[in-house]
């Protein structure tokens, strides 16, 4: 009889903690749909998906499924991810002047910039786990390779014309190989020995075709949906006014060919701080310079009456990327 007592106990606990258990989840319930009543949601879009895109002269379709679905996937990313795609605005404003004169001196095309936005989002102290660094994310070798100089005291990679000019070469060498702007996109990210290696595995040539690495098969998908977002963010929601902006400031150029043994002492001469110096020079990697064989070395130096924010030194590049805010907010006729 005890026992029997203590099987009906246990039972009797178990439906009350079911029991206690229904009524937590439905007052949970309850409590979720009255503050969804009482808080507004923002809505959440997706964005129309083009059957065709265009990079550098190529009209590539997005009509075959998962042409469609991979670029899909990259927009909505870079919709969505408000704060670095605002900032990608922002430095395309201010850098955008700097690479595009050197693409086309190169006789590379223009679309190749967006490259630079998805490899470091114009960041230009953006370093990588695996050692790659600058704009265009560079390797120390492939660096060297193409005329850059990587120590310790001067790293190119992360001087944004000398850097840009080295992405050339490599952007010129793999089209002399593969003669195809998206396919040389695609060497980028995963070199021209494994595209060439899987192009004769598989036999194809467009890296659209290739069954690659997740990073190495999302990667041109990324650089056509960059690019058609920084070409048009209004169409994703994006508004900026002028004022966001941020403005060019004029700089000097100053030839060092001599060693330097401090940087901060150096950089007094010019009433400016060593963190004001590294800022216009981020290339510049050590507090000294040793320069033994008297190289040229061309260091920035910053207008001083520009160091303090002045709308009117705000250079637009692009006007479509402004939208004033007094029209965000007028009531729709």
């Amino acid at each position: 009889m005890p026992y029997l007592c203590k099987i009906l106990t246990n039972k009797f606990s178990t439906v009350q903690t079911k029991i206690m258990r229904i009524r937590i989840s439905f007052m949970l319930l309850l409590w979720g749909c009255i503050l969804q009543s009482v808080f507004s949601v923002e809505p959440v879009f997706s964005f129309p998906i083009p059957t065709k895109v265009e990079f550098a002269g190529q009209d590539i379709s997005l009509e075959r499924y998962d042409m469609r679905e991979r670029f899909d996937r990259e927009q909505i990313i870079i919709a969505y991810n408000h704060s670095v795609s605002l900032l990608n605005i922002k430095r395309a404003n201010r850098y955008f002047p700097i690479i595009e004169p050197i693409l086309k001196q190169n006789g590379v095309p223009d679309d190749f910039k967006y490259l630079a936005v998805i490899e470091s989002n114009l960041d230009p102290r953006a370093v990588s786990g695996a050692g790659a660094a600058g704009f265009w994310q560079l390797m120390p070798k492939t660096a060297e390779q193409f005329g850059l100089e990587v120590s310790d005291e001067v790293d190119e990679r992360y001087h944004i014309e000398k850097a840009t000019s080295a992405a050339c070469k490599y952007f010129l060498s793999a089209y002399n190989k593969y003669n195809n702007w998206t396919t040389v996109a695609a060497s980028y990210n995963a070199g021209m020995g494994r595209i060439s290696e899987e192009q004769t595995k598989q036999q194809v040539n467009e890296s659209f075709d290739m069954l690659l690495n997740s990073e190495s098969s999302r990667y041109v998908f990324r650089l056509l949906a960059m690019k058609q977002f920084i070409e048009n963010p209004k169409a994703f929601g994006y508004t900026l006014d002028y004022n966001d902006f941020y403005q060019t400031i004029s700089t000097k150029t100053i030839s060092v060919t001599t060693p330097v043994e401090d940087w901060t002492s150096w950089a007094a001469q010019y009433g400016l701080s060593y963190s004001q110096l590294k800022d216009f020079n981020i290339w510049l990697r050590d507090r000294k310079l040793t320069n033994t064989t008297n190289k040229e070395y061309l260091i920035q130096i910053p207008d001083k009456n520009e160091l303090v924010f002045k709308p009117s030194k705000i250079k637009i590049h692009y006007p479509q990327w402004v939208t004033p805010k007094v029209q965000i907010y007028q009531p729709a006729k």
